[in-house]
């Protein structure tokens, strides 16, 4: 375990991604956008996620426009996103310090949900 820095977050994105491929409910979602692109992708995840939980980095770029452009999102997809992403921070970071990162994820899938369903279901 360790803690959230610019070393680790790259960490637990490489795992969670990982587990997102693998997944038999988010893997064909995000195969059918990323399918032959994970490698241009994944350095915008690190910087992603550096920028939200370290306020550094340079990522930009509208999230929630992105996101919101995808057909086919169910509330199984958060349920599977969120469970996916616990599991990961709280491998890599241990569970005290990957409260924050939970805590911030909660908050995306919770705006991704208001954005989708008009509310949040998960």
């Amino acid at each position: 375990m360790t803690s959230i820095t610019a070393a680790s977050i790259p960490l637990m994105v490489d795992a969670f991604y990982a587990r997102v491929r693998d997944d038999a409910v988010l893997g064909p979602v995000f195969a059918s956008k990323l399918e032959g692109k994970w490698d241009q992708h994944m350095p915008r995840m690190v910087a992603f996620w550096t920028k939200v939980l370290l306020g550094t980095g340079e990522f930009e770029g509208n999230v929630f426009a992105k996101h919101m452009a995808l057909n086919g999102i169910g509330k199984e997809h958060f349920v599977r996103w969120l469970a996916l992403f616990r599991m990961t921070a709280i491998e890599v970071f241990g569970i005290e310090e990957s409260a924050a990162a939970i805590q911030v994820a909660e908050r995306i899938a919770g705006s991704l949900q208001l954005g989708f369903f008009g509310e949040i279901q998960v």
